[in-house]
């Protein structure tokens, strides 16, 4: 069982998928869903066990040796973030039980689970896979489940964002495939390590440059890189709640695994730093950081803001990325697995108030924070991990971000983090506000604490906040693992 760990993540969901879609309107696709994504958590923790004790697995498709076969290369890297989605989405089905039945019609309940699993085994495939256009698929795979995902929402608005992220994804897809043939023209083959065997030789070209480009590009759109960034705040708004807290932990976690591996593993030592792409990553980085939090206080629409935040939360990973040293990238893996926790438990705690008034807008929760005290205190918890106030694990990011930065001397990131975290005290204290300092509406104050179904999920997110800012081990210490097994080196 231990060799089959990585193909059973993503057969498992795939395979689950089709039967849930046929399954009738009911809870019965919950329990199957419930089943699969634990079933997937308990393997990927498994896997990622095995990785830090016995080292790196490879899984040979019908025992076709590379470059030849697909194969499935899992080392510390994609095994934590492997770890992250399974996580995140076994936490998020139990808080779909009644998230989705509120917001989702009931006819299309099996469908909705149906697609969230095909979704699940997209980006499970693509941390598992060794093979570039095998990637591709994978991703192509998620993106579309993921449209299908926002549209489910209700509010017409839902359709206008699935199309938008339909648009700006399928410009993604096809620079990733466009760049992937024309690396693939020079070297002859797919096999990402083969690729970084071959590629020394061929750095030079201007169709190897050219290729990194279209590759780099198409993964800045999935990742909403700033400022390619733009189909993001939409799709997280109007997609219904307990899709925002899977895609906003997950998706683009995912698309920056991807860049990290072909930056520092597919691509030859110091190639990020020889190319004007090191500056470019930087310059997107604290711009997106500056402008998307002030972007973030302007906002009228919680679940707006939050993903406002998010792309500041990117530009984050983007500058840890930039530095292209050990630090750097152990930082940016750090901020890539605590920000799925805390955006996490945000979104569960904003879905919480939207079961309970129906909407999200500041005029909406004046006074909720009275009424509906643990969801409150769950906002009040992640958004100081969002600041980055010490004893959660937003802190340990920014820490170690802070002292990569200072690393490299570079002082004009540390007063880009320190102004990014003020500027998140503000959005997140606007927040606050509206909740616990502002009169309740005659509405607001018959309005009930959410479920416990609701509460639980988002409060094992919230401790987890709490515990990954004291205990480093896990994140930290499989962090620095992940960035030796990138091949990053020591600067």
């Amino acid at each position: 069982m231990w060799s089959h760990l990585s193909l059973l993540l993503v057969i498992i969901p795939l395979m689950a998928a089709p039967v849930v879609a046929i399954l009738p309107p009911g809870r019965i696709a919950w329990l199957v869903a419930l089943l699969v994504t634990s079933t997937c958590f308990l393997l990927a923790g498994m896997q990622l066990w095995l990785i830090l004790n016995h080292g790196l697995v490879n899984y040979e498709f019908g025992g076709w040796s590379p470059p030849w076969g697909i194969t499935y290369r899992i080392d510390a890297v994609n095994a934590l973030v492997a770890l992250i989605v399974s996580g995140i989405a076994a936490v998020t089905v139990p808080y779909a039980l009644l998230s989705a039945e509120k917001e989702i019609q009931k006819h299309q309940i099996p469908l909705f689970y149906s697609a969230f699993l095909v979704c699940l085994a997209g980006l499970l495939g693509i941390t598992q896979t060794g093979d570039i256009f095998n990637l591709f698929v994978f991703l192509e795979i998620s993106s579309l489940s993921s449209y299908a995902l926002i549209s489910l929402g209700r509010n017409r608005q839902a359709l206008t964002a699935a199309y938008q992220y339909l648009i700006m994804g399928t410009l993604g897809a096809t620079f990733f495939l466009i760049g992937v043939g024309l690396i693939y023209s020079q070297t002859g083959t797919l096999n990402m390590m083969d690729l970084a065997a071959r590629l020394p030789e061929v750095t030079g070209l201007k169709t190897t440059h050219t290729g990194f480009a279209f590759i780099m590009i198409g993964f800045a759109l999935k990742l909403a890189l700033f400022p390619l960034h733009l189909w993001l705040p939409n799709a997280y708004t109007h997609a219904p709640s307990v899709i925002t807290v899977f895609l906003a932990a997950t998706a683009t976690k995912v698309a920056l695994y991807v860049m990290l591996r072909v930056l520092f593993t597919v691509f030859p030592d110091g190639y990020l730093t020889n190319t004007p792409a090191n500056d470019l990553f930087l310059l997107s980085g604290v711009i997106g950081v500056l402008s998307a939090s002030i972007r973030a206080i302007s906002q009228v629409n919680v679940k707006k803001l939050l993903a406002h935040s998010s792309v500041a939360q990117i530009g984050y990973m983007a500058i840890g990325l930039s530095f292209a040293s050990m630090q750097g990238v152990t930082a940016s893996i750090i901020h890539l697995f605590n920000h799925a926790l805390m955006k996490g438990a945000l979104f569960m705690a904003v879905g919480a108030i939207v079961y309970r008034v129906g909407a999200c807008r500041m005029e909406n929760i004046q006074g909720l924070g009275k009424q509906m005290p643990w969801t409150f205190g769950a906002i009040v918890i992640a958004g100081l991990s969002l600041i980055g106030v010490p004893g959660t694990a937003g802190f340990i990011s920014k820490w170690y971000l802070v002292m990569a930065a200072l690393e490299q001397q570079n002082w004009l990131v540390v007063a880009v983090i320190l102004v990014g975290s003020l500027l998140a005290v503000v959005y997140v204290g606007k927040i606050v506000e509206a909740l616990y300092f502002q009169p309740a509406t005659s509405t607001n104050l018959t309005v009930k604490e959410a479920p416990i179904l609701l509460l639980a999920p988002t409060w094992v997110l919230v401790l987890a906040n709490i515990y990954f800012g004291f205990d480093t081990d896990l994140t930290v210490g499989v962090a620095e693992r992940a960035a030796q097994a990138l091949g990053v080196l020591v600067k």
